[in-house]
């Protein structure tokens, strides 16, 4: 049996620490959804690399086309809660709404039997802007915020890089195929991005539970 994508690696131990956030006082409902959501990718991978063979490899297609839809949604959705200004707020929630419309119709009617490429781009523009705003919102901010112990500043780097790295090679992922050997240096690269986008990920999840740690550590100094 061929061992497990290292990938999977990666995304098992940002689940982990994503379980610590049930811990963390004052953690957002929307960020205890980070275990749920980080479970399901688990399977659909596990899944989809199991279906890696000749026979069931359009039937991983329609898993991974489908599954995208709800990680953008997903991610779009995180990026709302991150953002304050109501007005793009309520943008986030329209393209909420429009990005899986948009995308069965890609898979549906343009993409037949392949990757949707097309739409995958789109969702990456829409994550990239969106963490953008959140940026420029949080250096316009008039109180200080320390970013080291900001998650929403964590998570946020970590959607920006991988969306920005994974941009022209899933849009083209259709056309790499037909190229084993670029396809093969391109995964390569794809495994270090994957892994700074859950490295990122997992200090977003610790970095307020160092804290307490830390701060616990001074009180018991004090006494």
């Amino acid at each position: 049996m061929a061992s497990l994508p290292i990938h999977l690696y990666f995304e098992l131990v940002a689940f982990v620490a994503s379980v610590s956030l049930f811990f963390q006082k004052g953690t957002p409902r929307y960020m205890k959804t980070f275990p749920f959501f980080l479970l399901l990718t688990l399977v659909i991978e596990f899944v989809g690399w199991q279906m890696q063979t000749v026979k069931a490899r359009e039937k991983s297609i329609w898993l991974y086309n489908f599954f995208v839809i709800v990680i953008f949604d997903y991610y779009l959705f995180i990026l709302k809660n991150f953002i304050r200004n109501i007005k793009v707020r309520q943008v986030i929630s329209f393209f909420l709404c429009m990005y899986p419309v948009i995308a069965i119709v890609d898979i549906f009617y343009i993409q037949k039997h392949e990757f949707h490429s097309f739409t995958y781009a789109f969702g990456c523009v829409l994550v990239v802007a969106g963490c953008i705003y959140y940026y420029l919102e949080l250096f316009r901010a008039p109180k200080f915020v320390n970013l080291i112990r900001e998650p929403a500043f964590w998570i946020t780097a970590g959607l920006l890089f991988f969306h920005c790295c994974t941009f022209f090679f899933f849009s083209l992922i259709n056309m790499l195929f037909k190229d084993s050997k670029f396809l093969l240096s391109a995964n390569t690269i794809l495994k270090f991005v994957l892994f700074l986008f859950y490295l990122l990920f997992t200090i977003g999840f610790l970095c307020r539970l160092t804290f307490s740690r830390n701060k616990a550590l001074k009180r018991a100094r004090m006494r």
